[in-house]
Parts: structure tokens; sequence; C-alpha cells
């Protein structure tokens, strides 16, 4: 029998969707699930979206150009306006979803046996992406103690070798909900500058911030323009993720002859995502700030219902909509997978995100989970019940051990 890739191999299970087994068969006991492991929103899609994909009429479903159509591409250019970054319909590639456009950005910017520094918890599939381009990353943890901050450059800067191509961040962050403020950016960019680094910037979730500090885009950092690869999608903020359509934007002219080169090798990004997405630049402002408004209240209903489960914590995310709790058991991916195969309270159950997938090292987010806020204020009250009568029951809850002590002691 002829044998698999060692590359397929060495590819990350997701944390986010390796467990859907497990749900699917709870579900079929009868189990209601709460999805709260996946970044899917529950947000209605723009109604101009929608109307775009009803309303088609095209004799032919055709092949787009490669790079995108550009007067989807002219619309993304005056939308980045508003942010203040500064790019033209030229610095612009549509792709298939954002994972395309970090694939495309790693594949055209490392060799095999390059290396990029990743500060963590991070988006799993930025290791998986990295595998394929046979580069490898390079984790430094951020800590949950101190919500997630940018770990000292000083620490970047040990891991930084003739091999070292590059810095990858997620702002505002994924898994952490972490958003970096101007003093962490321009760390980074200074780092960049030092040793003349590419920065992958993935920043899909811009319209997600939460506090009263500004975003900031990587393409605000003055002096670094020819090394920023900027990663977007439309997938969170209009609840498109079922379009598949992303972008990859930068400056340097030499990286974007190597994209394009990827993108005729796939021919085309889809033709109806893009018809759909160019139509969401259109929607009305109030589609955004109605979605705005209903996150930052899930926002405050789960942190706050979060932190009073005895064990729990969870620091304040800033941006986004998750972020990881520390929760009070031995193993959180055992505990995610109990829930789903062992577990139910009143015919219902949630499905987590083990933390420790969003890390390299083994012995990293043993006890972490990723929570998605993506289900209405209802759900996410049910979800945390489940969580708190859970933790009294698991086997290896520290709650439970808590209050064996504690009777202990009483008697």
């Amino acid at each position: 029998m002829p044998q698999v890739s060692d590359r397929g191999k060495a590819m990350p299970d997701s944390p986010i969707r390796k467990l859907a087994p497990l749900a699917d068969k709870a579900r079929e006991r009868g189990v209601k699930v709460y999805h709260l492991n996946i970044g899917q929103p529950d947000l209605p899609t723009p109604p101009a979206a929608l109307a775009a994909i009803k309303n088609i009429d095209r004799a032919i479903l055709e092949y787009t150009p490669s790079e995108g159509i550009r007067s989807f591409r002219e619309k993304l250019a005056k939308y980045y306006h508003k942010f203040k970054i500064d790019v033209d319909v030229e610095d612009i590639i549509i792709t298939a979803g954002g994972s395309e456009a970090v694939t495309f950005a790693f594949m055209s910017c490392l060799d095999p046996g390059d290396e990029i520094i990743v500060p963590e918890p991070a988006y799993a599939n930025y290791e998986a992406f990295a595998i394929v381009a046979g580069a490898q990353i390079k984790s430094i943890a951020a800590s949950i103690e101190d919500g997630f901050a940018l770990p000292p450059v000083e620490e970047f800067e040990k891991l930084i070798t003739s091999k070292t191509k590059g810095i990858m961040i997620c702002n505002p962050n994924n898994p952490t909900g972490y958003l970096y403020t101007q003093e962490e950016m321009n760390k980074i960019r200074d780092l960049v500058k030092k040793y003349d680094l590419y920065l992958f910037s993935d920043e899909v979730y811009r319209e997600f911030c939460y506090t009263g500090s500004p975003y900031i885009s990587s393409f605000h950092l003055e002096g670094i323009e020819q090394n920023v690869v900027l990663v977007d999608s439309v997938s969170k903020r209009y609840s498109e993720c079922g379009l598949r359509i992303g972008a990859l934007i930068t400056k340097n002219e030499e990286v974007k002859r190597n994209v394009l080169k990827f993108c005729q090798a796939r021919l085309s990004p889809p033709l109806i995502g893009q018809i759909a997405a160019e139509a969401s630049l259109d929607a009305d402002p109030e589609y955004m700030l109605s979605n705005y408004n209903e996150y930052v209240n899930r926002r405050k209903f789960l942190i706050d219902g979060l932190n009073r489960i005895e064990g729990v914590y969870s620091p304040i995310p800033m941006g986004a909509f998750y972020t990881v709790a520390r929760l009070p058991v031995d193993n959180a991916e055992k505990f995610c997978a109990w829930l789903l195969a062992d577990f139910e309270y009143q015919n219902e159950t949630i499905y987590l995100a083990p933390g420790s997938g969003f890390y390299t090292a083994s012995d990293k987010g043993v006890d972490e989970v990723r929570i998605a806020y993506v289900l209405n204020r209802q759900d996410l009250a049910k979800s945390l019940k489940i969580l708190e009568e859970a933790l009294k029951v698991y086997p290896g809850s520290r709650v439970k051990k808590t209050e064996v002590v504690k009777n202990e002691m009483n008697s």
C-alpha cells in the first residue's frame, strides 16, 4: 500500500472542528448542542448580499480575473480608506477566503525551512498553512494572567535567527479577543524594521473593537510599507463564512507578482461570492452598528457569567467575538470531549474548542478553552448553566475536589 505524505501527517487537527463527530453523535441521541466552538456568526447576512445572489442575471457563471473582479477591488479600496489604510485597487488581490490569503502569503514569501514568529495562543490554522509552505512556526506564548498582551520584545529577539522571515499577528486577535495597543504595534514595527522581516497581519475583525483605543492596522505603521502583507475576509463582519471570499493586500510589487502566480494556478476566486461580497459593501451603516452593539452586549453577558462560575477565569476581550477562558479541569480537551460524549443537562450540552489546539507547545493551554460568543444571550445563558453544572460532576474537575475537601473539613 502506498504511503501518505509526511506533510499530511504533520498537519494538525483543527481544535475547532476535531470534536465534530462527537457533537454529531450527541445530536443523534437527541441532545441539543450549543456551538460555542466556531466563529460562525448567527447574525443575518446583509440583505443586499442575498438580493444580489437572488437577482443574478447571467447566462454563464464564468471565470473571473485571477486577482478578482475589478469593481469589487475598487470598492474594497474605498472601504479601507475609511480606516485610513492607504491602498489602491492594484494592491488588493481577492482570495478564496482569508485562509487562502494566508496560504498564498506564506507560499509567496517563504521558502522551505524558513521560520515565522507567532504570538500564541493563535488561530490554529496558521501552523497548517506554514506546513503547506514548508515553513516552521516559532511560537512565543502570551499569558492569560495579563490578558494575553504582547510578550516582551526581548522574547521575540531570542527566537530570531538567520531563518526568520516574518512575524504573524492577528489584530483584533482570534482566539483571545486581545487588541494590540499603539505601543505594542510600534514594538512590532521596530522588530520588522530592525531585522527586515515580513509582517503578516490578519485583520479580519477590525469592525469589532470594544475599547476607546483606536484600531491600529499594520498599514498605519510608518517605515514598513513594503514589509506588510495584510489578510482580510468578509466572513465575519458580514456573516458570510460560506462565501469563501477574502483578500490579500500589499504594496510590495514582488510579493504581488508571486501571489498572482498562485492565484492563476487556482484560476479564480468564486464568482458568486464576489458578487455578494461586493454588494455587502453597500450595506446600510445601521447593519454594522446593530451587529456591533449585539456583540458588545453578548461579550459583557458571557464574561460576567464565566467569571461568576467557581474556578473559571476569563479576561475581558477587547475585540473580535471570542474569549479564552481558564477552567478548573485537569485537561480541557478531555473535558470538551466528555461534554459531548458523556454529559447532558436537561437534554442539552455545549461544544467548546480546546485551548491547547491554539498553541504549538504541548504543555500550553491545557486548562483553557476558546469560546465564541456567536449565540444570542438566551442561548449563552443556557450554555453558562450547562458549563457550571458540568464542572460540578466532571471526574477531572478541581471544583469537585474542592467541594470534597470542604465536606471533609466540615465533618
